[in-house]
């Protein structure tokens, strides 16, 4: 059976700060991002209504933001799994006490090649990617180490009529084995890919709670699987690089910046994002100072 879902309508011409509830929201963008007061997510883990009030927030924000949240492991997984089951990742190691809590520590030590300077959807690689993530500061450089997140349903709103028409039906590949497994030794790179093959999604999804339409390609995606088609190929060129150059437009329209917000780092801030309508990127600035995130992501369903 079919889903009946009401989208969401957009940003506001005027934002301001308000109060719902016990929680103070102050918007940060006219289009992304809502940072949050008065509120201690200890408690939102052991109270139904504030954390209801909670992901309602976020459900409209897309990402919320809060200081000075001196929790514990415990209370940052438990507040996670309100929203549903944690996953791991096969690439990045967990806390050994805390399956679940990825460690994103990077200092002098930290290998090379885990970077995460590129805009991206965490997970898209697997079947069902991440529903979003809670991500707490441990150790911030004293400037630099930023975040920006992007609102991919604004994104697909603003495409150009003709574009939204062209990419309806379109599908595309996501891969870890193009990116994580990019470092690794052949087999490997091989060993991954089969644990993980290639996923395949909906170049627009509809987000499963509010209806929203959003452009679901990102740093993982590596090319259209159902692109080669007499509607959309003439001659050669109009596939290769015809494809390809669609598909790199796609993708630059995460770096609008009418489309995100920004997010400078201290301890114990942390960042809720709702990863089925964005993007971000870490940006890494700060080398030699060192940076440690503490990340629980939450599974999420196959997007349609």
């Amino acid at each position: 059976m079919e889903k009946t879902l009401t989208p969401v309508q957009g940003a506001p011409a005027l934002v301001r700060a308000h109060s719902r509830g016990s929680v103070k929201v102050e918007p940060l963008t006219c289009t992304i991002g809502a940072e949050l007061s008065g509120v201690h997510l200890g408690d939102a883990s052991r109270d139904d209504d504030l954390f209801a009030e909670i992901k309602a927030l976020l459900l409209r924000h897309k990402v919320l933001f809060l200081r000075d949240q001196d929790i514990t492991r415990a209370e940052h997984i438990a507040f996670a799994e309100r929203f549903g089951p944690l996953e791991d990742h096969p690439v990045a190691g967990s806390d050994p006490e805390h399956p679940g809590l990825v460690r994103i520590y990077k200092d002098l030590d930290s290998p090379a090649e885990h970077y995460e300077n590129a805009l991206h959807t965490d997970g898209t690689w697997r079947e069902a990617p991440a529903m979003g993530a809670v991500l707490r500061c441990v150790e911030s450089p004293p400037v630099g180490g930023d975040t920006i997140w992007i609102n991919m349903a604004e994104a697909y709103r603003r495409l150009p009529e003709h574009i939204k028409a062209q990419i309806q039906d379109l599908r595309a590949r996501h891969s870890i084995e193009a990116s994580f497994g990019a470092v690794m030794p052949p087999e490997k790179r091989h060993e991954l890919k089969a644990r993980f093959p290639d996923a395949e999604h909906p170049v627009v999804r509809t987000h499963p709670e509010t209806g929203e339409r959003i452009l679901f390609v990102n740093s993982f995606t590596t090319h259209f699987v159902n692109f080669h088609t007499p509607e959309n190929v003439r001659f050669g060129q109009d596939y290769a690089p015809g494809a390809g150059l669609l598909l790199n437009y796609l993708l630059s329209q995460a770096a609008v910046p009418e489309y995100q917000v920004r997010w400078r780092w201290q301890p114990n801030s942390v960042a809720i994002w709702d990863n089925r309508s964005t993007q971000h990127y870490a940006v890494q600035d700060y080398w030699p100072a060192v940076r440690k995130m503490e990340r629980a992501g939450i599974v999420g369903d196959r997007p349609f």
